[in-house]
């Protein structure tokens, strides 16, 4: 599915491009704020002022943003952080974005956070085998990446269309977006669930190089499962893993505020360190 038709605008100290045809808030016709770059809180706000103006004078009920086009894609807003340094592959916005989208009427449709994890100190609620007993997991080899991709665009589309805003992809648009990733991906940071020789989960993570060379954060990226239980098994192992290839800490990265990944960082005694925001405005 293409992103469909986008018009680009500016002003002296922002700019943006909209998206229009955006995922739909609360079934109304709907646009999103993508390519959003701001330097003055109150020249973004204008910005948005005008665009939300001309959106509901062509008819639209809703404008989101920050989204360039959809969620497969960069979205959300930095809302709260403990100041330390961006992760690696973590989105950012700069310093005025929040104040701009808020005085322009803009608040929170949907929450999601990063939390940290010591692993020296795992507790034990990883260890709780709750999956069906009939699945299997193992760290990928490496091999056969082409069918690996046809089983994880299979896993995606059912089970990230229970999330907020989800909008089915083509498999073409999937690979675009996904075969650089996984040309770079250390298969040591992939962990596949499977039952018999279906996959019913994976887990993408990676070594947080934006802290250098050496790094001692390993990042739990991405992962969907289709039978319950097979998300807290596949970040348990990825937990002991990393802590045996010496890494000292996990990054729960861009969950939901309010899914049961987030209730299971919670649990494992993992410590929110950032906060983030899809914006909207109803027109």
């Amino acid at each position: 599915m293409s992103l469909g038709p986008t018009e680009s605008l500016s002003i002296e100290g922002a700019e943006a491009t909209i998206h229009l045809e955006a995922p739909s808030f609360e079934g109304r016709r709907t646009a999103a704020v993508g390519g959003w770059r701001c330097a003055q809180a109150m020249a973004g706000a204008t910005l948005l002022n005008q665009i939300a103006a001309d959106l509901e004078r062509r008819g639209y009920g809703a404008v989101l943003g920050p989204m360039d086009g959809d969620t497969w894609r960069n979205y959300r807003l930095v809302t709260e952080s403990d100041g330390s340094p961006p992760f690696l592959m973590e989105p950012q916005s700069g310093p005025e974005d929040l104040t701009a989208f808020r005085v322009a009427g803009f608040a929170p449709i949907s929450e999601y956070v990063s939390s940290r994890l010591d692993l020296n100190d795992l507790s034990a609620f990883g260890m709780e085998d709750s999956a069906e007993p009939g699945v299997r997991l193992r760290l990928w080899n490496g091999e056969g990446a082409e069918a690996l991709i046809d089983k994880i665009y299979a896993v995606s589309m059912k089970a990230f269309a229970r999330n907020a805003f989800f909008r089915p992809i083509d498999r073409a648009e999937f690979d675009a977006l996904y075969a650089p990733i996984f040309a770079k991906l250390d298969p040591r940071f992939v962990v596949l669930a499977e039952e018999r020789h279906d996959l019913v989960g994976f887990l993408f993570g990676y070594p947080n190089l934006a802290e250098g060379a050496k790094p001692e954060t390993a990042v739990v990226k991405t992962y969907a499962s289709v039978k319950r239980g097979v998300g807290r098994r596949m970040a348990d192992l990825f937990h002991r893993r990393a802590r045996d290839m010496g890494f000292r800490h996990a990054i729960h990265a861009l969950m939901r505020a309010d899914n049961r990944s987030r209730e299971s960082s919670d649990l494992y005694g993992a410590r929110i360190f950032r906060r983030y925001a899809l914006m909207g405005r109803r027109l």
